[in-house]
This record gives structure tokens, sequence and C-alpha cells, in this order.
């Protein structure tokens, strides 16, 4: 039995206490004798963990919820689409509480709901169905005995499933809330708060233990939609960085490790006097966790099963395997992406799918597919890009900018339209969006919003080349460091263009710079909030992007321009116009541009940014509908000039060009853009980043908030 150590704070409470919210009891697993049998009822009694699972992470903690709230929105990279005072439940903890003043009145139920289906319920449902698997499987005779042996059979591969989605549920309630109640145990009420410390050496100790006995991806047909043992393999170094990460903790609690004992911390910042004088921190040890980190991650890469990174395109004449991965995540129900290690499925037609809704690329059609509108159906477009990241921090060689950021949406008629630079939703407003997910690249998109199908990608390969590069740097291995950041960064960039020596050298420090390089591949997905806060690089990183926006705010109102280091220019106006790709071109949505296009003035405007335009086929797919096409037939995608460059604005409006408000929307709406974003965030203060409990949680757990949170 595993020592788990109570804060002083913390009060044992009964199992009618937590009736919502720390469920005790499944009904799926009645006998253990019987139900693990045979592995057909076995896999039936994983099936409710499973669906647990897959409603928590895609509505609260990697779709909707508090992933949707905060971490696709807050950081030095994305932002917000709409105007801060529209949505301050979510802009609020978005930017640490306004520095931690807020604390004291923001009302914990003015975002997440008060009942089973928040992100804390929906965690501790997943954790009570796992636990009924767990304590059946382990009181089987023999069971221990089979562990120990060390062999993967299928009985014990399901075993180990549990125990991985358990220590992800817990790591995700850490991620959102720091210190939570804590049970191992099925028919075991959760007693009091436990300090994330202890939760999370529980946790990696589970894994390491079944990581023997469980199957690689690929084996005994063991698919991406499943647990395996090389998901186990990514968890155990993500988890470990996290251990051993920058936290901001309570001053009211002694936190201790899973033996017992005080962990001494190095603090970065001042503790922060608005929040209850919360501290932001490491452990002093922190080292030993990277050790660990190091280990599991090399075992990924060693023998990955059938997760590979591609290093090529397979696709002929494309040349960009980065955006390749996001074109295998369109491909169907029954594909799953080269690069996925574990993706959460999603069923075209059914459920709540946040891709590409929420933080796809954005359309202004309808709720569904109609005679001229819903082509695509509406995309609302939560994940949006800095402007000042998208213009002066992404390298123009670099492949994966346009593959990540959106210049233009769907207007819904099958058309291309500008995403203007003033709040709001949809194409009407919100500026630069995320581009990863877009239903116009799906054979037959689906006839209504929010049923694309479309898979999260929960973890993929270049996770464990990064993880490991930090890993190794962060214990002073920096030759491997770099070799492995090289791999990911240079397979971005044409031959001869990454320059890794210069980027890492404008760091200031390998671990910096693998950690922007992270950013990079992981932009606008909501990767970047929390590893910036574990790796400590918060505060420096939203300060360079806060004045970075302000020069160029200051730059457009003066000059009407403003140039970045890069060579990139933004100009208060661009001009567009619509025309037909199928004619120009011979298709309408596209790839990576080839040399020839881009020689050609009439095709580099259509295919420059690459990577958008419109699905080749509606008229087919309103006639799979069952009636006819009458949206934008002929003229379908944008023309674009002036996006990073002056051009003659006069002679392109004689030529048919329509002015269109770009950088002088950003200074009219500079309240959005740069006065709000992290408003009052002071850069020393230990960061409020984590939701505080609801009033039920408070009155039935035996404990109180932190951070200065109303209890």
């Amino acid at each position: 039995m595993k020592k788990i150590f109570y804060s002083a704070l913390c009060v044992a409470f009964a199992a009618s206490s937590c009736s919502d919210f720390l469920e005790t009891e499944s009904p799926s697993v009645v006998d253990g004798d019987f139900v693990f049998s045979n592995m057909t009822t076995a896999r039936a009694a994983m099936d409710g963990t499973y669906e647990a699972f897959r409603d928590a992470i895609q509505n609260d903690l990697f779709g909707d919820g508090f992933y949707y709230a905060m971490d696709v929105t807050g950081s030095d990279i994305e932002r917000h689409p709409e105007a801060y005072g529209a949505q301050l439940p979510r802009h609020e903890p978005e930017c640490f509480y306004v520095n931690g003043t807020v604390t004291s009145s923001y009302v914990a139920t003015g975002y997440q709901k008060e009942s089973p289906s928040n992100g804390y319920a929906r965690s501790f449902k997943t954790i009570s169905n796992a636990n009924a698997v767990i304590s059946a499987m382990e009181a089987m005779p023999g069971f221990e005995e089979e562990i120990a042996a060390g062999v993967p059979t299928d009985i014990l591969n399901l075993y180990g499933e549990a125990v991985a989605i358990r220590a992800t549920a817990y790591r995700e309630l850490i991620k959102y809330y720091g210190d939570v109640p804590y049970n191992d145990t099925f028919g075991e009420p959760a007693g009091g708060l436990v300090g994330r410390d202890s939760i999370f050496e529980a946790c990696i100790a589970d894994l390491i233990r079944v990581e023997p006995i469980m199957y690689r991806l690929g084996e005994k047909g063991t698919d991406k939609d499943q647990i395996s043992r090389t998901y186990v393999q990514g968890l155990i170094g993500r988890m470990a960085m996290e251990a051993g990460g920058y936290h901001t903790r309570r001053s009211d609690i002694v936190y201790r490790d899973i033996e017992g004992n005080e962990i001494a911390f190095e603090t970065k910042g001042k503790p922060n006097a608005n929040a209850a004088n919360a501290v932001y921190g490491r452990r002093s040890d922190y080292k030993k966790f990277y050790e660990i980190a190091k280990t599991y991650f090399k075992a990924c890469l060693d023998n990955s099963g059938t997760a590979q990174l591609l290093l090529t395109d397979p696709r002929a004449n494309v040349g960009n395997p980065y955006q390749y991965f996001f074109e295998e995540m369109h491909m169907g129900d029954e594909h799953y992406a080269t690069e996925s290690i574990y993706e959460i499925p999603m069923t075209m037609g059914s459920g709540n799918d946040a891709r590409p809704y929420s933080f796809g690329r954005p359309s202004a059609g309808g709720s569904s597919l109609k005679a001229n509108a819903g082509m695509p159906c509406k995309n609302y477009g939560q994940g949006r890009i800095n402007p000042a990241f998208y213009y002066g921090m992404f390298d123009p060689n670099d492949m994966r900018r346009d593959v990540s950021v959106a210049v233009t949406g769907s207007k819904g008629d099958g058309s291309e339209q500008l995403l203007p630079f003033v709040p709001g939703s949809q194409t009407k407003g919100g500026g630069l969006s995320l581009n990863k997910w877009d239903e116009n690249r799906q054979t037959l998109p689906y006839a209504k919003q929010r049923k694309s199908g479309i898979n999260a990608p929960y973890m993929r390969m270049a996770e464990i080349y990064l993880g490991y590069a930090e890993a190794c740097a962060m214990t002073g291995d920096e030759a491997t460091a770099k070799q492995y950041m090289k791999i990911i960064r240079e397979r971005s960039f044409p031959a001869g263009k990454a320059n890794t020596d210069a980027f890492i050298a404008s760091r200031g420090s390998l671990v910096e710079a693998i950690i922007d390089e992270r950013g990079f591949e992981y932009a606008g997905e909501g990767d970047r909030r929390y590893t910036l806060i574990r790796s400590g690089f918060i505060a420096e990183k939203i300060k360079a992007t806060k004045e970075l926006t302000k020069k160029m705010i200051d730059g457009l109102r003066a000059n009407g321009k403003y140039e970045f280091e890069n060579g990139n220019v933004i100009s208060d106006y661009i001009y567009t116009k619509l025309v037909d790709g199928k004619k120009v071109l011979g298709y309408r949505l596209t790839t990576e541009p080839t040399a020839e296009e881009l020689a050609d003035p009439a095709k580099k405007e259509l295919v420059y940014p690459a990577w958008r335009g419109q699905h080749n086929d509606w008229e087919s797919v309103c006639q799979a509908g069952g009636f006819e096409f009458t949206g934008a037939k002929e003229l379908t995608n944008l023309a674009i000039q002036g996006l990073f460059e002056e051009v003659d604005g006069a002679a392109l409006e004689a030529a048919g060009y329509t002015k269109e408000k770009w950088g002088i929307a950003l200074v009219e709406n500079e309240e959005d853009y740069h006065n709000k974003y992290f408003n009052g965030y002071d850069y020393q203060s230990a960061p409020i980043y984590l939701w505080p409990f609801t009033p039920n949680v408070v009155a039935t757990g035996g404990f109180t908030n932190g951070y200065g949170f109303q209890n």
C-alpha cells in the first residue's frame, strides 16, 4: 500500500459526502472472478472506464471546458477571439485572475458548472471506474505473481490500461486544481486534500510497475484509440517532467513526498500578495524526475511500435511531413495518424467534437448544411493566435507557420473570407486563428456542426522527441538534447534553412530553445501555457510578446506599417479579391505551394500563405445531402496582396482588389490585443493559473480553497 500524506487542512469525510463528485462504486464491475475470467467480459468491463475517460477528456480536459477556456487561449502564442469584457469568467482566469487581485471575488461557478458534468466530477468518475477494474483484478488469486513475472498478457495489458487512465485523470486534475483528493482503492472514499507531489509520485510508481506488462502499439492488435505501453512510456515522461517542474503552491500547506518527508523548494519571483501569498517554485530534487523522464522517453523512442515520426512527406510533390500529420487527422473514422500515440476517438455524426468547431479554421456557415450555407457548417474558432507571434516570431521559412495559423476562414457558402482583427467569432472577427483542423479537408464533411468526427491527438511522437531533448538538456547531456531537437526542427524547414545553431544562440540556453521549439511545433494546440508554467519561462515569454505587440501597434500608429526583425512587414491595409481557384490552380484546396506556383503572381496570391482555400467539390457534397448547390460556384478562393510587404494599393484597387483593414484594426482594438493581454500581470508574482473548487466540493470535501479564492 502506497503512503499518501494529507495536508494539515484536510479532514476525512464519509462516503456519503461525495455522492456526486467522488464516486466509490461502479455498476460495471460486480464479481472480479467472473468479469475477468475471459477477455470478452473483461474488455466489456473496461468499456465503462474508457467511456468515462473519453467524456472527461473531450468535454473538459482536451476539448471544451477548462481546455477551451484557458489552455488554447492563454499563453504568449495563443489568445481568445472575443472582447475581454464579453467573457470575464473565462478571461480573468486566463490572465492569472488579474495578477490574483480578483481571486477573492471570482465566482467559482462563473464558468465551471456546479454539477456532475464539470471537469472535476468527470475526472473522479473516471478514477472511480478505473479503481473498480483495478481493485477487482488485484483481488484475483495469483495476480501479483503474474505482475512480478513481467510478461505481457491480454489481461495484464487491460490492468495497465486502467492504471494509466487513472494516472492520466490525476495528471489533469493536478494541472487544473493543484492539490486534490486522492483514492486508489475501489469502495473506499477519498479523504481530504492531498499534495500534488505525493500524487505525482504514486502515479509514476504505478505506471513504472505496469509498463513492462503492456503491449506496444501494434502488438496484439493494440491501436491508437487504446492505452498502450507506448503511451505509458510517454505518460511517465510527461508526468515526471511536470513533477519536477514549477508549480504555484498554497502557502498554507506543508508539502511532503510519498514517504512523508517535507519537500524543499527553490522559488522564482515573489509570493503573490493578492492571492494568499501563493508561491511559485519547483522541488529542489527536481533533477531526479528529469532522469526518470529521460529513461522512459528514450524507451519509447527505441521502440514506439506503429507510431513513428515522419521525416518525409508520403504525398507526391508536397514536401511537408508536419502538415501531413494534420492531413491524416481528416481521413475518416477508421484512420489514425502515423505519428499519433493516443487519439481520443470521435465518430462522425455523434458526440460533441471540439475539432474543428472550437479549435479549427473558422466558418460563418449555418448549424447544418443547406443549399447555400453550411459549407462548411459553423465553426466558432476559440483558438486564436497572437499577431506578434505570427509575424515576428515564426520564421518565414518554417513550414509549420501556415499549417498552424489561418489568415482566412470560410464564409459558409463554399468561399474563402479574411479573418478581421476585430473582437468576435467565426469569420466575423477574432483575428488569426488555428488552422490545423478544417472540415474543408474532409472527403465528405458532415451536415451538422460539432459532428466532424475528427479525433483529438492527445499524445504524439513529437512530444517524445522534444521531451527527451528537454530531459537530456536538464540533466547535462546537451549534445543528445540538441540532436533530438534538430530532428523536430529541421523536418519543417527547406534544406539548409533551419539555422538551428543561430536559433539556440538567440534563446540564451538550449533548454529555452527546446521549449520555444515546442511552441512552434504545438502552436495553437493548448500545449504552450502549461509547458511555460512547468518550465519556469511563463513570465519572460508573456513579457516579450506583450512588448513586441506594443512595438507593432505603436509602429502602425505612427507609420501605417511595422517591420519585424525577420523581415515581415505588417501594414494598415491589405488587398483581397475572390477568384476562381479551380480555374487558376486546377483545384480550390491548397497544400504546400510549388516553386512554379510561387513564381506565377496569379497563383502565388492564392497559395501563399499555404494550406487554405475551400473544399474542391461542395457541389457533390450538396448533391449527397439531397439538394442543389447554390453557393459560391466559381469565385471561391481569396487572392491576398500585402500580407507581409508593402504594396501599391491604388494599383491593386484599380485591378479590382478590395482594400481591407488589417494592421490599423490592431491599433483600433489595442485594448484587447495589448492592454487586456494578461491584464495586470506583473511578471514577478506567482501566477494563479488554477481553478477554484466549487462550493459543493468545498462544503462536502472537508477542505478549503487556497490562493485567496472564496469558500
